[in-house]
């Protein structure tokens, strides 16, 4: 049923009924489309459903997801952006795109998303108007036991440097390169690719509560200088209760809204 040829992972959808018989903590279900990944490194997490949501796909009619893990992003911008866009999702993992290739195949989008199995270094396709990238920053942490799962969570297959030299070389000249990292990686980050005249043009600050610090940095790169559009976002406003501005952002996926 599954086929690996050059790059691409190819899926014969059958039937995709074991998919949505799958056990309830194997799969993350959202209002139009489910993703399972108990055979992902990398899980569904809040960081991926808040860049998801929150990138630009206004002006894009070709996005790149680096690093889909399950391909949850990827799937968000299917159903965030117009039937004629082209997405791919890459990632070095052969399970994780496997199983994203699976989830892809069991979503509304099935022609509008495409994963390959390839580093973002040998990857070869026309240009994008918007690359997506919720990428491994746990660069001074113990390296966990799994291979798989260092892959992950550590810089060294795409180190920032590499990531910034493949977007610009990727991207169109309007092009824009979305992130989310913890603060200090975001900080240093953005510092860096200033650096190589990369421009930050929105930026947000997201904590879990109003008396938490910072816990994470979306923000946008863009070739072009432009004022910086900076915002803040709030998970819980008081007790499980999510704020406003939060449940406004996710609302189209998240079931509980």
């Amino acid at each position: 049923m599954y086929k690996i040829f050059n790059t691409q992972v190819s899926y014969n959808a059958i039937n995709s009924a074991h998919f949505l018989m799958s056990r309830k903590q194997d799969t993350f279900r959202f209002k139009q489309f489910s993703i399972r990944h108990d055979r992902c490194a990398h899980k569904v997490g809040t960081d991926g459903v808040l860049l998801g949501a929150w990138a630009d796909v206004s002006e894009a009619t070709r996005i790149l997801d680096v690093g889909t893990g399950s391909g949850v992003v990827a799937l968000m911008m299917a159903q965030r952006s117009s039937p004629a866009v082209h997405i791919d999702a890459i990632d070095i993992s052969f399970d994780d795109c496997v199983q994203a290739t699976e989830n892809v195949a069991a979503s509304p989008w099935p022609e509008k998303v495409n994963v390959h199995n390839i580093a973002l270094q040998h990857f070869e396709s026309d240009a994008y108007d918007l690359i997506v990238s919720n990428p491994p920053f746990f660069i001074d942490s113990a390296k966990p036991p799994k291979e798989e799962r260092t892959r992950a969570r550590h810089t060294e297959s795409l180190p920032p440097e590499e990531l910034l030299y493949h977007a610009r070389r990727m991207l169109t000249l309007e092009g824009k390169l979305c992130l989310i990292l913890p603060v200090t990686e975001a900080q240093k980050f953005i510092s860096f690719a200033s650096g190589l005249q990369w421009h930050c043009t929105r930026l947000c600050e997201f904590r879990a509560r109003v008396t938490k610090p910072v816990e994470r940095i979306l923000f946008q790169l863009e070739f072009h200088m432009h004022p910086t559009e900076k915002e803040s976002l709030i998970l819980y406003e008081q007790g499980e209760a999510m704020t406003p501005d939060y449940q406004n952002l996710t609302r189209d996926f998240y079931l509980k809204l």
